[in-house]
């Protein structure tokens, strides 16, 4: 599996704590009539230390929210601003979740565990603070979908059904209600540097930055760069280079975000906070998620567009404490990263063994003429096509010179690959929905990890230059 997680012990720690005056607020979950367990991520409970968890417990710390040993003392709801879809909103923060505990992996990374439907905030607006079962379902599909084709993704942890009644307008109502929980590398967003330069507080981007050049590590910026020693520029550089990657493994798995929001930019590049989220049907660019996306600004094709557009408002935010020639030279490093990016995750999908620059540029235009004019779904372009094979004439002649990955998995025999279209999708909740069955939903994880295994990890972003 890609990424797969190693086992390690449980090991507590809270380097947030350090900013939580200003950062966030000490909330209380909701107490909700029930707490039926429905998924627990086992994989990467252990990773964390958790897995020897029983039932019981584990629906008390992430069901009740009981805090874990030696961990946070109390969820903390994080303050944030954000441009959702390009309007500036200053009344964002955790509205319906919370950081729940803070831990290390046995690689030593800094892991947060973040709930969603976890009840009100002091950022709740007029919300509810809950969490749909259709929708903590739907972001169990998408993040293991994502993780199987090598996207950085944060990692849905747990989903407890909590037995309340809620009224949507999206779906049927009253409909089932759940707490979720995420593991991610962190639950710093792009938006909260924002509010940091709304109210003019230098001292806290400083520290803030420091925070994640400590916690989330990455490589220095090139020898040429200008200011490459300053906090901020060497942060700059890194959230340019993440955000750059993540645009391209979107873009390779066909996926949708459907809300790309400065609120929901993680300085990881980490994908998370699945909403109106979709997969290809189609290689259509315009395609969007979001029914209430009128403009198509998130469109498929415009995902790239709007992360750039993300890191243009992080440098803004960062102005307040460094000066504008070296973030924009950050900046324009943006569009070559990102086709670096696609030529690397490409041929990694495609299997076949990159060759470098205009090759590789040209066998990507190829493919994405041909999935436009043939209107192949792209989970069976990449399959039907992999080391390869099936491939006639303008394919053939771009793949020529090209060395197929070695395969070697079971996967690659069988009829037809995995994918996640809406129809699936919506008939694994219709079997929850209707007669509370989880077979096909743990089915298709399990389906989904297998062809994890198959692809193997995915080439990312080296720590080292």
């Amino acid at each position: 599996m890609p990424d797969a997680p190693h086992p390690a012990a449980y090991r507590p720690d809270t380097p947030i704590l350090g900013l939580s005056d200003w950062l966030g607020d000490p909330v209380e979950a909701a107490d909700f009539p029930e707490t039926k367990l429905r998924f627990r991520n086992d994989r990467w409970a252990a990773a964390v230390g958790l897995a020897d968890l029983n039932d019981e417990n584990w629906a008390r710390h992430f069901g009740r929210f009981s805090p874990l040993p030696h961990n946070l003392p109390h969820p903390l709801a994080l303050r944030y601003h954000g441009h959702q879809f390009r309007v500036y909103n200053p009344e964002l923060g955790d509205g319906r979740g919370f950081l729940f505990a803070q831990l290390r992996d046995g690689e030593d990374r800094l892991l947060d565990v973040g709930t969603k439907g976890s009840g009100q905030t002091p950022w709740s607006r007029a919300g509810d603070g809950r969490l749909t079962l259709k929708g903590a379902v739907r972001e169990i599909l998408a993040t293991e979908m994502l993780e199987a084709l090598g996207v950085n993704t944060s990692k849905t942890f747990s989903v407890i059904e909590t037995g309340e009644q809620l009224q949507r307008n999206d779906e049927p109502s009253p409909t089932r209600s759940a707490v979720m929980t995420r593991l991610s590398h962190g639950h710093i967003r792009i938006g909260t540097f924002q509010r940091l330069l709304a109210l003019e507080e230098k001292e806290h981007m400083e520290a803030l930055v420091e925070y994640c050049l400590t916690q989330f590590p990455g490589p220095p910026p090139p020898e040429e760069a200008p200011g490459r020693d300053e906090p901020a520029v060497r942060l700059m550089h890194q959230v340019v280079e993440r955000l750059a990657d993540l645009a391209a493994a979107w873009m390779v798995a066909g996926f949708v975000h459907g809300v790309l929001n400065t609120d929901n930019m993680n300085v990881t590049g980490e994908s998370f906070d699945y909403g109106p989220w979709r997969f290809l049907p189609q290689w259509k660019p315009g395609f969007t998620a979001a029914y209430f996306d009128h403009s198509g600004l998130y469109a498929f094709g415009r995902q790239p567009e709007a992360l750039h557009w993300n890191c243009g408002q992080f440098a803004i935010a960062l102005r307040l404490i460094c000066d504008a020639p070296p973030l924009i030279a950050a900046m324009e490093r943006f569009g070559p990263l990102y086709m670096d990016a696609i030529a690397r995750r490409w041929c990694w999908r495609l299997g076949v063994v990159p060759k470098g620059g205009d090759d590789d540029a040209r066998l990507v235009g190829t493919c994405e003429a041909l999935m436009a004019e043939s209107e192949a779904q792209p989970d069976e372009f990449f399959f039907r096509h992999r080391g390869g094979r099936n491939a006639n004439g303008d394919l053939a002649a771009a793949l020529s010179g090209y060395e197929a990955a070695s395969d070697t998995h079971d996967y690659w025999s069988d009829e037809a690959p995995q994918s996640m279209l809406i129809e699936e999708v919506e008939a694994i909740w219709a079997a929850i929905d209707r007669d509370d069955d989880w077979a096909p939903l743990h089915s298709k994880i399990k389906a989904l990890r297998r062809m994890g295994s198959a692809h193997g990890p995915a080439p990312v972003l080296s720590d080292e230059r």
